[in-house]
């Protein structure tokens, strides 16, 4: 896929030669069977030209025409990382031709989940050349209306890639691309992040209804525990509203962490305002992540360490796939996950940016 998005953007021009299959293997860490595969889909394509005994090269680019994109998501403005998603997909050198449509109903929408659904028959009606779609979340029907946008733009030949989050929970696949992070890997490094530092009744603390990409963290968060010799406790575990006095006192009552994993960093917000009323001491007596990065983490009372997503490079990702999917419709569903990078401020009551395994060097602390 990098090569098809470095000739389509014009990086690679016609007539260059392409890296060896000896220094492509190098580069991306691939096996020469999978390169080499690569290089003969780019061959079929007609996007290289192979020349005995003198290598390959990029033969005549065919750009796609000018399409139009939906993006359907209805959790815009709740949940933060969209935002920079989409600039990176307008930011993408592949985006010069193309064009975002916002849907917007026609009529006023009931719920988030009527929204959703009319924004999807307004993207059929227009044929646009494929969607991305963040799946609804915190709604009592989302599995439903999920499915059923899924379900109707397929029916139409519309090409969706989906943002983040999976339509069908875990183990089940589904049919579709999927960009986002590794969010399994992603609970498993910010919870051995506080393992590190000495916690040990580590909890893990998300809403109820949220997406399966908080199921994700939560298996990784186990994992850490399982990995580190600890017992999984499952009255640390919780889904409840970070927002409630009543029911985060409870839980701290009755679970008595001594560290706290939340889903995203806007739970860790709306949770962090309750210890501190509740007067929690952050994180003398309890030490808070999250996982995101988003824009107010380093703006809370206590500034919050976490894992940061790549929103941008996510986009750019994510146009790619699109454009891909559109040229390519017999590929096989691909999940696209991308780097996080551990961000350690106070929150957490680190000393030093600690090595994390599966977070790449150069963890920041700001």
């Amino acid at each position: 896929m990098a090569l098809w998005r470095e000739i389509h953007s014009g990086r690679l021009k016609k007539g260059e030669r392409l890296p060896s299959e000896a220094e492509l293997v190098r580069t991306f860490g691939a096996s020469r069977i999978t390169v080499g595969r690569a290089v003969r889909d780019l061959q079929r394509d007609g996007l290289v030209e192979r020349r005995a005994g003198s290598g390959t090269y990029v033969s005549t680019a065919r750009p796609l025409a000018a399409l139009s994109f939906g993006l359907l998501i209805p959790d815009l403005g709740e949940t933060e990382i969209f935002e920079p998603v989409c600039l990176g997909m307008m930011a993408s050198p592949l985006a010069h031709n193309h064009a975002l449509v916002w849907g917007s109903p026609s009529a006023p929408s009931t719920s988030p989940s009527d929204r959703a659904w009319r924004i999807c028959r307004q993207y059929i009606d227009r044929r646009v050349a494929g969607v991305f779609f963040a799946p609804l979340e915190f709604a009592s029907d989302q599995d439903d209306v999920n499915q059923r946008i899924a379900d109707a733009l397929d029916a139409a030949g519309i090409p969706v890639v989906l943002l983040d989050r999976t339509i069908t929970p875990y183990p089940r696949r589904g049919c579709h691309d999927l960009v986002g992070i590794d969010n399994r890997r992603a609970g498993h490094a910010i919870t051995e992040h506080l393992l590190r530092l000495g916690s040990r009744r580590v909890a893990f603390v998300g809403m109820p209804n949220a997406a399966p990409t908080v199921d994700a963290r939560e298996a990784g968060y186990r994992e850490a525990l399982y990995a580190a010799g600890l017992d999984i406790d499952r009255a640390l575990i919780r889904r409840l509203d970070p927002a409630s006095t009543a029911d985060v006192d409870a839980f701290m009552k009755s679970a008595r962490p001594d560290a706290i994993v939340s889903a995203n960093d806007r739970t860790a917000g709306k949770l962090m305002q309750v210890l501190l009323r509740l007067g929690h001491a952050i994180p003398r007596n309890v030490r808070m992540v999250g996982i995101d990065d988003v824009e107010f983490a380093s703006l809370l009372p206590v500034p919050l360490t976490t894992l940061r997503q790549p929103t941008r490079e996510i986009g750019d990702a994510a146009l790619g796939a699109m454009l891909q999917r559109v040229a390519r419709k017999d590929l096989p569903a691909r999940d696209i996950l991308l780097d996080c990078r551990l961000v350690v401020r106070e929150s957490c009551g680190a000393l030093e940016v600690p090595r994390v395994p599966g977070v790449p060097e150069g963890s920041e602390r700001s």
